[in-house]
């Protein structure tokens, strides 16, 4: 077959069965599985944390199993009291013992006495009240030491029945509760050992894939790490699960159907993340459809992320097969898997925040398919929220722990216009706002100064959206900073050319900007950084890696270029380390980046120019304590000699 054809084929087996709306493919995935609690299982108390009770809990004994005092002083006959005052006590002889904690009471507590007694010792026998230390006083008397009391006390003062707090028999938990701290003391309390509670469903989690490497082998070309099992995983256990990692499978047809009966085998629900064979289509529906029914029930959503999604079940074992890329692939976990989890281990559904925010800025979506874009939270200056869009796609891996929630742009819709309100569903519930918000451009020195603040408990948010970005958002008084290092080519100055009015501009620090290239490139060598650009730019064979528009390298290399536009101009990454990472993969030949980053990745270096990297600061949110704790930070000699040794030299 040739590799036209081989091609030909895998398009059309990659094509979607049914691709549907993700409300339909909920409800046919949830049709065919049994969403009852599993069996019970009876675990000792110490293992009952975070479980759920599977039948009602009665209590094996009562809680106080005695009566006891419930302070300090003397256990009495009520009635031997009464009168009792100052000026007038009631004498009574005192018992010859001390009814400590733990200490069987051996005298019965006959008319006129009285019996010492400490706090949760046991009331003896013919005493139906304690009277307080503090209203006696004691003295030696003919017939032996007696205790006055100078104010009455009424039957049952003082005194904590048996079974008061919890009576035998007595049901103290549900069925269907989850067991925390207070309950597990209540159930020691009530005399109970063992508890009986939902099974936890095991759930296998597969990686797929020619290119997975596991964490901490070295990584071949084109390799990447698996990060999806370690995430699956841990969100397997924070919903209720016991996660079952089975490894990582090639991308061969036999070998996955291997390891999915063997999953199944050991699992009551089975997860899969990727599953696309190089050259072959996807093969998940065709592995389920050689297992026993019902198969494959959804294979394609109206989804991004998310549309690969394929859902099925063997017998009414779930098996979900997740789009390999992490976004997508933790998205669609959380719709679809993490219920069907939750509902195997007894719990109720998650409880879903959600909060009304503005979008800061535009957002462009695919009409056809409902997209849901991740989103950080922050506030304007009138105090309302904002949703700053995070702007990474379904390969990320961070997207789900940098972000505060996300929100929905309709199926029908092409863009979610800026200002618009949308409704933000939280993850993980209510999140405080960061104490500080940074927009514009990232360098890894700010994360020095904020490592800095977060030690003293200040917790600091940086969004990277280039320094242009961040200066639009600062002139709106959207952010506390911005970071920026935009050249102003009449003047040749950093920063200040652009200050507007309610704004100032603090001095950060000076990084070398220069042209990267493979050491060894004789095309490069020698060369210093204006002559690399012409060279570049005019040489044969020579491909650049730019940078976005809006970011100040992007700026500095415009300027050099004077127009021109050489092979790979449009090749344009947001980050210095992307530029690095293209040309020492040969991907392409030079790019500008800043020195740190060039020794980082052992590239050959030709200096450009020391530029400014500095922060516009909207006046209105000078005085704020998050932000004059930055302020001393980075005037910190602590902060400088961070700065340095990432190779800044600070303003």
């Amino acid at each position: 077959m040739s590799l036209l054809d081989r091609i030909r084929r895998a398009a059309r087996q990659e094509q979607f069965l049914d691709v549907i709306t993700a409300e339909d493919a909920t409800a046919r995935f949830r049709a065919a599985l049994d969403l009852a609690p599993l069996p019970a299982e009876e675990v000792a108390l110490a293992q009952a944390l975070g479980r759920v009770t599977a039948r009602p809990v009665a209590a094996a004994a009562d809680a106080p199993p005695f009566d006891r005092a419930s302070m300090d002083g003397f256990a009495v006959r009520a009635a031997d009291t009464l009168g009792a005052s100052e000026a007038a006590p009631r004498r009574l002889l005192l018992n010859a013992e001390l009814l400590a904690c733990g200490v069987a009471p051996a005298i019965e507590v006959a008319p006129d006495t009285a019996t010492a007694i400490a706090t949760g010792g046991v009331i003896p026998r013919g005493a139906d009240a304690v009277v307080m230390v503090e209203s006696t006083e004691a003295e030696e008397g003919p017939e032996g030491p007696v205790v006055l009391v100078c104010r009455p006390v009424a039957a049952g003062q003082a005194v904590a029945y048996a079974g008061s707090d919890i009576a035998r028999g007595e049901t103290v938990l549900r069925a269907g509760m989850v067991v925390t701290s207070r309950e597990i003391g209540m159930l020691a309390a009530a005399g109970l050992a063992t508890l009986a509670v939902v099974r936890r469903p095991r759930v296998a989690v597969l990686s797929t894939g020619d290119e997975l490497v596991a964490p901490g082998e070295a990584l071949p070309p084109g390799g990447i790490y698996d990060s999806n099992a370690a995430i699956l995983s841990a969100a397997v256990a924070e919903n209720g699960g016991e996660a079952v990692p089975l490894g990582i499978f090639r991308d061969d047809e036999p070998e996955l159907e291997a390891a999915l009966r063997r999953a199944l085998e050991l699992a009551d629900m089975v997860v899969m993340s990727g599953g696309t064979s190089k050259g072959a289509g996807d093969v998940s529906h065709r592995i389920l459809g050689r297992l026993p029914g019902p198969g494959v029930l959804v294979h394609g959503v109206a989804l991004k992320p998310g549309k690969p999604l394929c859902l099925g079940a063997v017998g009414r074992t779930p098996v979900v097969v997740l789009p390999g890329f992490p976004t997508s692939a933790v998205f669609t976990f959380q719709e679809f898997a993490v219920p069907v989890i939750r509902a195997m281990a007894g719990l109720p559904p998650r409880a879903e925040a959600a909060v009304e925010a503005r979008l800061a800025v535009r957002t462009p979506s695919e009409a056809g398919r409902t997209e849901y874009v991740m989103a950080s939270l922050g506030e304007d200056p009138a105090g309302r929220l904002l949703a700053w869009p995070l702007g990474k796609g379904s390969g990320s891996v961070t997207a789900f722990s940098q972000a505060d929630g996300f929100f929905a742009i309709p199926a029908e819709e092409q863009a979610a216009a800026a200002g618009a309100v949308q409704r933000v569903r939280l993850i993980g519930g209510a999140h405080p706002l960061p104490d500080l918000t940074i927009i514009g451009s990232h360098c890894t020195g700010l994360d020095a100064i904020l490592d800095l603040l977060a030690a003293e408990g200040i917790r600091g948010r940086s969004l990277a959206v280039g320094s242009l970005g961040g200066l639009a958002a600062a002139r709106r008084g959207e952010c506390d900073l911005a970071p920026a290092h935009l050249l102003d080519a009449a003047s040749g100055a950093y920063n200040r050319p652009f200050l507007a009015e309610g704004l100032r501009l603090v001095p950060g620090w000076r990084r070398v900007q220069g042209v990267v290239y493979r050491p060894g490139d004789a095309r490069f060598g020698g060369l210093d950084g204006r002559a690399a650009v012409e060279r570049g730019a005019a040489g044969p064979g020579l491909l650049l890696v730019n940078r976005n528009a809006g970011s100040g390298t992007r700026i500095l290399l415009d300027g050099l270029l004077g127009g021109a536009r050489p092979a790979g101009y449009a090749n344009q990454p947001k980050s210095h380390n992307a530029v690095a990472a293209a040309v020492a993969q040969g991907r392409a030949d030079w790019g500008v980046a800043i020195r740190s980053v060039a020794e980082a990745y052992g590239l050959g270096f030709a200096p450009l120019a020391d530029e400014h990297y500095d922060f516009f600061l909207p006046e209105a949110r000078a005085e704020r304590t998050a932000v004059r704790a930055f302020l001393r930070a980075l005037a910190s000699e602590e902060g400088k000699a961070r700065l340095r040794a990432l190779g800044f030299e600070p303003a």
